[in-house]
C-alpha cells in the first residue's frame, strides 16, 4: 500500500436499541434517553487508513469498570438491562497513529420511577418543652425518579389542591429539590381521618406509568414502640443456642420488625421468625450488638439493642497423669538440659474437643496445639509430645516450672535439680468475681488473682471495644491484680482483660483472663417534663415511656398528683404507661408525676396540667 492511501481517523456515534428519544442539544451534543432495564446499543462508525483502533470510555472512568471488556473495544457498545448508575457521557475514541485521535461523545440519560413511600409525622405544639392538644399531621410522599417526579394527593376519591380546603396545605420543602411533596393537615378535624393516596408521575415519558401509594389515617395512628424480652448485655457460653425476642408494644398501622447487627450482616446460620432471632451454636465471631428496628412509616423507627458477649472458647488443661518420670533431653553441644520428652499421657478436660489448645503454648516445640484421641472420659495425645524450655542455660529449676505449668504433683526429679524461687506467672478469676453486677454510681473492684515469682505487674484493658479505661488511659497497671473503679457508669458495662506484663523475666506469652462487668442503672424515661393546657370538663391522657433501663425484667410504676397516690402497676411487655383524666376540674390541675422503678432506682415523667 502506498502512503497516499493513508488517512487519519474520523468517528461518529449512531444508536440502535430501545431509545425513548434522541435530543439535539447545543454544540451538536446528543442525548440518548432510555428506560431503566432496557438494552442500550451505541455504534461507533469510523473511517481511516490503517483501520483505527476503537475504545469506549465513560466520564466517571473506563467503561470496563462497569461492562465486559469485550464490548469496550468493539464498534458497538451493548449494555443489557441498563441501570440508573450507568447513565452519563460515553466517549468513542479512534486512533491509527496518524494525526490526533478522533473522539465523539453522547450523553445517556436513564429514566426510572420508584414506588412512592408515604411517611407520617405528628407535630404537637410549637415548642419542645410544651404540650398542646391541637394536633397537626404531615404526610410526606417521596419517590426517586428521573426526570423529576410530579405528585398529586387524594383524600378518598377527592383530589386535594392547594387552597381547596382551609385545613389542608400542600408544599415542597425548599431543601428537597422537588423530591418530596408534603400534605399538611392543620388542627385535625373528624373529616381528616380518611384514606390518603399519593400519585407519583413522570408524565408517561418512556412509557413509564404513574405509581400510587395509600395510607389510612385514623385517631389511632401512632409511631412504633417495641420491647426486647432479653437483658442487656447477654453473656453466653460458646456452643449454646441463643434466642432474642422483640415484640411490638404500640404503633398503628402494625409495625414491621427487622434485626440488624452493628458489625455488619447477621451470621449466616441466623434463623428469623418475625421479631424472634435465633443463633444456634453461637461462637465468638457472633458476638456484638444486635438491634431490633420497628417501622410503620409513622414518625421515626423504634430501635432497641442488646450486646451479646461470648465467653472464651479455650479449654484449659485440667490435669495430667500417666507414666512418669519424663525423660530429660540433653543438648551435648550446649551442655544443658533443653526440655523433656515423655510417653502418652491422659488429659482430662472440662468439655470434649478434637483439638485442645495448650495454655502454655510457648513450651511446646514447633506447634501451638496437639491432637488428642478420646478414650472414655479421658483424652490422649496421638504420639509422643515434646515440651521444650526456651532456656539456654543449665535447667536448675525445671521441676518447679513443670509443677507450676501443669499443676501436677511431681515428687521425683527426672534429673538433678536444685530448688529455685523463680516461678512462671499464672492468672485466675475468682468464680464469684465474674460476671460482676453493680449499680451506677457505686465503687467496684475487678479482681484477677496472680501468682509467679517474682509476681508480675497486671495490665487492665477493655476486651470488647477499643475505648479508654476509666482513668483515661488505654491500659491501667495494678500490682495486686485489683482494678478499682469509682463512680461506675452504664458506659463501663462490658468485658475487661487482665494480663501479665513481661516483668517477671520469663520469655513466655503473657497470661490473660477476662472479667465481665454489668452495671445496673435506673430507667431513662420520656417525657421528663410536659405542659398540658386544657379547659375544664375536657379529658387528657398522659403517657410515660421507658427508653432504657437495666435490669428491664422487673419494672413497676406509680402515678401521683402531688403526694396523692393515683395508681400503681407492673410492666409486662409494654414499655409505657398511661393515666387519663376523663373530666378536668380545678382539683385535677397540678403536677402529675409518674415514677418508673427498677432495682437500681427510678425515672420520673412530670406533667404540668393547667387551664391557662
Amino acid at each position: 500500500l502506498s502512503l497516499g492511501l493513508a488517512a487519519p481517523p474520523t468517528v461518529r456515534i449512531v444508536h440502535s436499541g430501545l431509545a425513548c428519544n434522541i435530543e439535539e442539544e447545543r454544540y451538536s451534543e446528543r442525548v440518548y434517553t432510555i428506560r431503566e432495564g432496557e438494552t442500550l446499543e451505541l455504534t461507533c462508525l469510523v473511517t481511516g487508513h490503517p483501520r483505527p483502533q476503537i475504545r469506549w470510555t465513560k466520564t466517571a472512568g473506563s467503561a470496563s469498570d462497569r461492562f465486559q471488556d469485550s464490548s469496550v473495544f468493539n464498534e458497538t457498545l451493548r449494555i443489557s438491562n441498563i441501570q440508573r448508575h450507568q447513565g452519563g457521557r460515553y466517549y468513542c475514541k479512534a486512533e491509527n497513529g496518524l494525526g490526533s485521535p478522533a473522539i465523539k461523545s453522547i450523553r445517556v440519560d436513564v429514566y426510572y420511577l420508584d414506588d412512592p413511600v408515604v411517611t407520617v409525622h405528628q407535630s404537637i405544639g410549637e415548642a419542645k418543652e410544651q404540650f398542646y392538644y391541637e394536633r397537626t399531621v404531615f404526610l410526606r410522599c417521596v419517590a426517586n425518579s428521573n426526570p423529576p417526579v410530579r405528585y398529586s394527593w387524594r383524600r378518598g376519591q377527592e383530589v386535594l389542591l392547594q387552597g381547596s380546603d382551609k385545613g389542608v396545605e400542600i408544599y415542597e420543602p425548599f431543601f428537597t429539590q422537588g423530591e418530596t411533596k408534603i400534605l399538611k393537615l392543620k388542627n385535625l378535624r373528624p373529616q381528616d381521618y380518611a384514606n390518603y393516596s399519593c400519585i407519583a408521575s413522570v408524565r408517561n415519558v418512556c412509557s413509564i406509568p404513574d405509581k400510587m401509594v395509600s395510607f389510612r389515617l385514623s385517631n389511632k395512628t401512632a409511631s412504633p414502640s417495641i420491647k426486647l424480652l432479653v437483658d442487656d448485655p447477654i453473656v453466653v457460653n460458646p456452643g449454646e443456642a441463643i434466642t432474642l425476642v422483640c415484640v411490638t408494644t404500640g404503633g398503628e398501622p402494625a409495625p414491621s420488625l427487622t434485626w440488624v447487627r452493628s458489625a455488619g450482616i447477621l451470621p449466616e446460620k441466623t434463623v428469623l421468625n418475625g421479631g424472634t432471632l435465633t443463633i444456634p451454636a453461637i461462637t465468638s465471631e457472633d458476638a456484638g450488638t444486635y438491634s431490633c428496628i420497628a417501622n410503620n412509616n409513622v414518625g421515626n423507627p423504634a430501635k432497641k439493642s442488646t450486646n451479646i458477649i461470648v465467653r472464651g472458647e479455650g479449654l484449659d488443661l485440667m490435669a495430667l497423669k500417666g507414666p512418669f518420670p519424663p525423660k530429660p533431653v540433653w543438648d551435648s553441644i550446649l551442655g544443658v538440659h533443653v526440655g523433656f520428652k515423655w510417653p502418652v499421657a491422659h488429659v482430662f478436660v472440662p468439655k470434649p474437643s478434637a483439638e485442645i489448645r495448650l495454655v502454655w503454648c510457648p513450651f511446646v516445640l514447633g506447634r501451638s496445639s496437639i491432637s488428642l484421641v478420646q478414650t472414655g472420659d479421658s483424652w490422649s495425645p496421638k504420639d509422643t509430645v515434646f515440651w521444650a524450655l526456651p532456656l539456654l542455660m543449665p535447667c536448675t529449676n525445671c521441676l518447679s516450672i513443670l509443677r507450676d505449668l501443669l499443676e501436677i504433683p511431681l515428687s521425683t526429679s527426672p534429673f538433678s535439680s536444685s530448688s529455685s524461687a523463680e516461678l512462671p506467672p499464672n492468672l485466675t478469676v475468682p468464680q464469684e468475681k465474674s460476671p460482676l453486677v453493680t449499680r451506677e454510681g457505686d465503687t467496684i473492684e475487678l479482681q484477677c488473682q496472680v501468682t509467679g515469682k517474682p509476681k508480675p505487674i497486671i495490665l487492665w484493658s477493655r476486651a470488647d471495644k477499643e475505648v479508654a479505661m476509666p482513668d483515661g488511659a488505654m491500659q491501667s497497671e495494678s500490682y495486686d491484680g485489683i482494678l478499682r473503679i469509682v463512680n461506675v457508669s452504664r458506659e463501663m458495662t462490658g468485658t475487661y482483660r487482665c494480663q501479665t506484663s513481661q516483668y517477671n523475666g520469663f520469655n513466655v506469652k503473657p497470661r490473660e483472663a477476662l472479667v465481665q462487668l454489668i452495671v445496673q442503672y435506673p430507667p431513662a424515661v420520656e417525657p421528663t417534663f410536659l405542659e398540658i393546657r386544657q379547659g375544664q370538663g375536657r379529658s387528657i391522657t398522659m403517657s410515660c415511656r421507658v427508653l432504657r433501663a437495666y435490669p428491664t425484667r422487673v419494672l413497676t410504676y406509680e402515678w401521683r398528683l402531688g403526694t396523692k397516690l393515683l395508681r400503681t402497676g407492673q410492666f409486662d411487655v409494654q414499655d409505657s404507661t398511661e393515666y387519663t383524666v376523663s373530666s378536668l376540674s380545678r382539683d385535677s390541675y397540678g403536677i402529675y408525676n409518674c415514677n418508673i422503678i427498677n432495682e437500681a432506682g427510678a425515672g420520673r415523667c412530670s406533667f404540668l396540667v393547667t387551664g391557662r
